[in-house]
């Protein structure tokens, strides 16, 4: 009886060891799934979802609206504008600059980018299509004070560019005219030209190598009788 009580001993003492030495297995997680189109994507496809930072330029002022007129044209950057879609006209930010447009009055606001010039009335700062105009309910009213915030540029904002200074819009052909030989005549090293737009004919005065500095001089000095002299970004 106990050479069976030993034998039994000694078989619990084997399994026990031979438990204490099997190897563990380290646990390795599966590899992630593959890559798909759709996570190649942009995150914001949306440019009114994507998270904008810190402006890189602000302004204020009072905005307007363009629609039929223009409708169908091409606008500065070479694209046909849209009466109905979003996108703005400024006179001195790059083309292609997006910016968020916040009516002051009622706090609304659209995203949209820069692809044409203007408004060319003193006191405006910023022209929207009639899209952009209904999203910001300023449409039925024409005009409203609005903030400009810029998040993206082309090109540099306050340096570089090719500059000019346009005149008008002039009711008679002939009026735009004598003003184009006069300025030819004075400003002898810039190029100065008269065109018909939508609204009239237009002088513009282009200084050499389109320059900034020599743009805001002219502008200032000018005295003419008849329209009004911006200052005008060509890029």
């Amino acid at each position: 009886m106990r050479q069976w009580y030993w034998a039994l001993a000694a078989a619990a003492l084997l399994l026990v060891a031979g438990c204490g030495h099997r190897q563990q297995r380290a646990y390795t997680p599966p590899p992630p799934p593959p890559a798909t189109a759709q996570s190649a994507q942009p995150e914001f496809p949306n440019e009114e979802e994507a998270p904008l930072g810190k402006p890189i330029y602000t302004e204020v002022g009072m905005a307007s609206w363009y629609g039929t007129v223009y409708d169908k044209r091409h606008a500065a950057d070479g694209s046909v504008y849209d009466q109905d879609g979003m996108s703005a006209a400024h006179r001195t930010l790059p083309l292609g600059t997006l910016i968020r447009v916040t009516n002051l009055a009622n706090g609304k606001s659209a995203m949209m980018r820069v692809t044409d010039r203007g408004p060319f009335i003193p006191g405006r700062v910023i022209d929207l299509s009639q899209g952009a105009a209904k999203k910001l309910g300023m449409w039925r009213a024409g005009v409203a004070k609005v903030r400009i915030d810029a998040y993206e540029a082309p090109k540099p904002i306050y340096e570089g560019g090719r500059w000019c200074v346009q005149i008008g819009a002039f009711s008679h052909e002939g009026t735009a005219k004598k003003l184009e030989k006069r300025l030819a005549r004075k400003y002898q090293a810039a190029s100065v030209i008269e065109f018909k737009g939508p609204t009239g004919d237009w002088v513009r005065i282009r200084p050499e190598n389109g320059d900034k500095a020599r743009a805001i001089q002219i502008v200032r000095n000018i005295r003419i009788s008849e329209g009004a002299a911006f200052l005008v970004r060509l890029d």
